[in-house]
């Protein structure tokens, strides 16, 4: 798994899921319950996964959509 996007914006996570799933990319959310643990101030940010055979593709959809700002840096 390859993580594309760090936030703790709901509705930019909602949006990417539903960007990535429009291109037939299943993105696992994870750490998205962790504001239980810090008191819900929005500390700790949310992350996509996307599978690594479809990371090329995910970042390209997103880039598209206008969102290359919030990608995350490209890791070997």
């Amino acid at each position: 798994m390859r993580e594309i996007i760090r936030s703790n914006d709901p509705v930019l996570l909602s949006f990417v899921r539903a960007r990535l799933a429009e291109e037939g990319i299943e993105p696992v959310v994870v750490d998205g319950n962790m504001s239980v643990l810090e008191g819900s101030l929005g500390i700790l940010a949310s992350r996509v996964l996307v599978p690594e055979e479809d990371a090329a593709r995910a970042r390209r959809a997103l880039v598209e959509s206008g969102l290359s700002h919030e990608l995350r840096p490209e890791t070997p």
